[in-house]
C-alpha cells in the first residue's frame, strides 16, 4: 500500500498498479465520466478509478489529493499521446509543470537528486495540492482549489498537443471560471449562504490571475469559443451546475442557463441534463463531507477538521509519541494533573514547551511549529489522554 507523504510513493503507485492499454481511457467520454464519477471535479475525491483498489482510511485529504491528480494526469496522457509509459509521462509532466510554474510559486524548495524526476514530480505535486500557507486557512479554502485543480489536467493534455502550454491559457480558463460562476450566481432564483463564500473561495484559490470583481454581463461577452476541447466545456457546464446547485431544485431560469452555455460552446442538450443529475446525485450522496456545505458554523468546522488532522496524524506516531511522553517525567506529571484539575498558566506553558520539543523530534508532527500550529496543541492535549495505555493511566493515581 502506498504512503502519499512517504518519499518514493509515485513509484510505488506505478509498480502496484500494473497499467496496460486495456485499462486506461480509450474516449474522452469515458476518460470525463470516469473523472467525474471520483468527485474530482467537484473537489471532493470519494474513489480512485485505478487498477487495483487504492484504501484511503486514515488518509488526509491532500493526500487523497495528491494521488488523484496524479492518476488523472496519467489518464489523460495515456489518452492524449496513445502510450502508458510511465517513464515518459513522469518526464512529460515535470516539464509541463516547469512551464506552467507562476511567479511566486516556488515548487523547488529543497534540492533534489539529481535526475529523480518521479521525486521531483512528488514534490511538484505536494504544491499543486496545497491550498494556503498557513493552517487555519488552508482548512477553509480547498475544495475550491481542489475543484481547480481540473485546470492542471486540461493545459496538461494542451500541452501534450502543442509541446507548449498555449500562451495566456491557464490566465484565460480561470478567468472564464470565475466569471461563470458569478453569472450563475446572479441569474439564481433561490439564494444561498453558500452565495458569497463560493465567491470568496474562488477569490482565495485562483493562481494564474486577479480576482475582478466588475459584473459580467452575459456570456457572449466571455469568447468562449477559445476553448474548443469537450474536455474544457463540459468542465465548464459541470462548474456552472455546481454554483447553481440548491437543495437539488434546478429552476426553468437556470436550466435555461445551462443549456445556453452548452449552445454556446456546442455541447448537446443531453450533456446538459445528465450534468445536473449527476451533480445533484453527487451532493445529495456527499454532502455531509463536502466542506463547502457545511459553513454554518465555521468554528466548528474549523475544530473538526483540524481534531481530524490532529488525531490521524497522532495515531500514525503513536508509538513514538507515547515513547518520547513516557520518557519526560515532568510532563507525564502534569498530563496526570490535568486530569484532575485545570493547570495554572505556568503549567499550561510547561505542557506546551515540551510538547512543541517533542514534536520537533517527530518529522510527522512538525506541523504543530508551522505558523498557527500552537493552536492545535489543546487538541492534542486533549487527544493524549485516550491514547495512552491504560497501564500507564492507571500508574497516574499514584503520582499526586
Amino acid at each position: 500500500m502506498i504512503n502519499p507523504s512517504a518519499s518514493g510513493w509515485i513509484d510505488k503507485f506505478f509498480i502496484e498498479q500494473k497499467f496496460s492499454k486495456e485499462t486506461v481511457s480509450k474516449t474522452t467520454d469515458s476518460f470525463y465520466q470516469k473523472v467525474r464519477s471520483t468527485g474530482f471535479i467537484y473537489g471532493h475525491i470519494i474513489i480512485f478509478e485505478t487498477v487495483s483498489p487504492i484504501e484511503t482510511k486514515g488518509w488526509f485529504k491532500e493526500e487523497i489529493s495528491k494521488v488523484a491528480l496524479l492518476n488523472t494526469l496519467y489518464d489523460v496522457f495515456c489518452l492524449t499521446k496513445e502510450e502508458i509509459s510511465s517513464e515518459n509521462f513522469i518526464k512529460e509532466t515535470v516539464d509541463f509543470y516547469n512551464q506552467m510554474n507562476p511567479q511566486g510559486f516556488n515548487l523547488f524548495k529543497k534540492i533534489l537528486p539529481k535526475n529523480s524526476l518521479s521525486l521531483t514530480l512528488e514534490k511538484i505535486i505536494d504544491e499543486r495540492v496545497q491550498t494556503n500557507d498557513t493552517i487555519i486557512s488552508k482548512n477553509f479554502s480547498h475544495l475550491v482549489t481542489n475543484a481547480l485543480l481540473f485546470i492542471d489536467v486540461v493545459a496538461f493534455r494542451q500541452y501534450l498537443i502543442h509541446g507548449v502550454i498555449p500562451e495566456k491559457y491557464l490566465k484565460k480558463i480561470e478567468e472564464t471560471i470565475v466569471n461563470i460562476v458569478t453569472l450563475a450566481l446572479k441569474i439564481k432564483s433561490n439564494k444561498s449562504q453558500y452565495d458569497d463564500l463560493l465567491i470568496k473561495l474562488f477569490e482565495a484559490s485562483i493562481r494564474y490571475s486577479k480576482f475582478s470583481r466588475v459584473p459580467v454581463q452575459n456570456l457572449e461577452t466571455l469568447q468562449l469559443d477559445y476553448f474548443t476541447s469537450e474536455l474544457e466545456k463540459y468542465y465548464l457546464i459541470d462548474i456552472a451546475g455546481m454554483a447553481l446547485w440548491s437543495d437539488g431544485i434546478i429552476e426553468n431560469n437556470e436550466a435555461y442557463f445551462l443549456h445556453s452555455l452548452a449552445e454556446t460552446v456546442s455541447i448537446s442538450d443531453t450533456f446538459v441534463t445528465q450534468s445536473i443529475e449527476s451533480t445533484n446525485e453527487f451532493i445529495i450522496k456527499y454532502k455531509k463531507e463536502i466542506p463547502y456545505f457545511n459553513y454554518s458554523n465555521p468554528v466548528k468546522h474549523f475544530y473538526d477538521q483540524t481534531t481530524q488532522s490532529v488525531v490521524t496524524l497522532v495515531s500514525r506516531n503513536k508509538s513514538r509519541l507515547i515513547k518520547e511522553i513516557v520518557q519526560s517525567k515532568e510532563l507525564m506529571l502534569l498530563l496526570a494533573y490535568s486530569t484532575r484539575r485545570d493547570l495554572d498558566e505556568k503549567e499550561k506553558k510547561k505542557v506546551k514547551k515540551q510538547l512543541l520539543d517533542i514534536c520537533k523530534t517527530i518529522p510527522s508532527l512538525t506541523i504543530f511549529l508551522l505558523p498557527g500550529g500552537s493552536l492545535l496543541l489543546p487538541i492534542l492535549i486533549k487527544f493524549i489522554p485516550t491514547l495512552l495505555p491504560s497501564a500507564f493511566n492507571e500508574n497516574l493515581e499514584d503520582i499526586e
